[in-house]
């Protein structure tokens, strides 16, 4: 992800699984038979960190979720920014009926994007959703037909390019500040991100372009 975020020419970045049954079924439950907490602890800050320097990827991230997305591989896709769903797809986090819990950010990011009430339907009582239910309750952004999640994920892609990376990067990182902070300072940040834009290129570049009537070039920077 460090790689990817040094790229300059990169702009967004598509999650999918291999085949047409799984999207992600998660970790390896044999790893944790054992009852070992050297590998819990192991497990958990691999899992957890890996997530969230994924959420914080300063381009845009599309989970195309192309079936079954279980415990790690729908918290992948929760640290994603945008979920497309196809039809078939099952969502759950099952950890509980298994003695554990949703430690990658599946408690918190989850609870974020469907509320309390959903979230403890998921978690607490084991509920899979399936990809309407999952378009239903704001899980999902988007429900293709089946095999469609990468295309439509790669047209979504390819309108993040059309926009200034330097604006996507600092409006990323304002919605995402409202989970944590309250409203007021938020909106000082958003006054604050739109002045640093004027010491970028692509301000410039972006302005000029729509005068101009031409297609920007946009430097990410």
């Amino acid at each position: 992800m460090e790689s990817l975020n040094a790229n300059k020419h990169i702009y967004a970045l598509i999650l999918t699984g291999q085949g047409e049954k799984f999207f992600s079924a998660g970790a390896d439950l044999k790893l944790f038979a054992s009852g070992d907490k050297a590998i819990a602890i192991d497990m958990a800050n691999a899992f957890g960190e890996a997530f969230e320097t994924l959420s914080q990827f300063r381009g845009v991230s599309i989970a195309a979720i192309n079936g079954y997305a279980m415990g790690g591989g729908l918290e992948v896709a929760l640290a994603c920014d945008i979920r497309i769903a196809e039809a078939h797809a099952v969502l759950a986090l099952p950890e509980p009926k298994v003695g554990l819990l949703p430690c990658a950010g599946g408690t918190q990011n989850l609870t974020w994007l469907v509320g309390e009430g959903w979230a403890k339907r998921m978690i607490l009582c084991g509920e899979q959703v399936t990809a309407s239910q999952a378009l239903s309750i704001k899980l999902v952004e988007e429900v293709v037909a089946s095999t469609e999640s990468y295309r439509v994920a790669m047209a979504m892609a390819n309108a993040v390019a059309q926009q200034s990376p330097s604006s996507v990067a600092a409006c990323k990182q304002l919605i995402q500040h409202g989970r944590t902070a309250p409203i007021q300072q938020g909106l000082m940040k958003e006054r604050e991100s739109f002045v640093k834009l004027f010491d970028t290129e692509d301000q410039t570049e972006g302005v000029n372009a729509f005068l101009e009537k031409r297609p920007p070039q946009w430097k990410n920077q």
